[in-house]
C-alpha cells in the first residue's frame, strides 16, 4: 500500500468537513431569509448574452478610416473608449459647423 493514500484520504476528509461547514451555513442563511435561492427552472431559464429587449436606441455603423499615425497613437493612448471619443469629437466639429443637430 502507497503511503500517500492516508494523506489523499485525510485531505479528502478534510475538504469533506468543510464542505459539510458550508452547506450548513448556507441552509442557516436561506432559512434566515438572507440567502438567494436559485430554482432549476430559474437557471435553464438564462441565457448567454444580452437581455432579451435590449437594443440600442442608435445602431452604429463599421467604417474604415485612415487617420494620421501620430493622431491614432495619441487617440489609442487615451485608453479605452478612444473609439467613442472619436465619434463624439465629429460629433461636436459637426454640430458647431452646423451641419449636425444637437442629438
Amino acid at each position: 500500500m502507497s503511503k500517500s493514500r492516508p494523506k489523499a484520504a485525510a485531505a479528502l476528509d478534510a475538504e469533506m468537513v468543510q464542505f459539510m461547514a458550508d452547506l450548513e451555513q448556507s441552509l442557516k442563511e436561506g432559512q434566515a431569509g438572507l440567502g438567494r435561492v436559485t430554482t432549476p427552472e430559474q437557471i435553464l431559464a438564462r441565457r448567454r448574452g444580452r437581455p432579451a429587449g435590449i437594443v440600442q436606441a442608435v445602431t452604429k455603423e463599421p467604417v474604415k478610416i485612415r487617420l494620421d499615425v501620430d493622431v491614432l497613437a495619441a487617440l489609442r493612448a487615451s485608453g479605452d473608449g478612444w473609439q467613442t471619443r472619436i465619434n463624439d469629437t465629429l460629433r461636436a466639429s459637426l454640430q458647431l459647423a452646423g451641419r449636425l443637430g444637437k442629438g
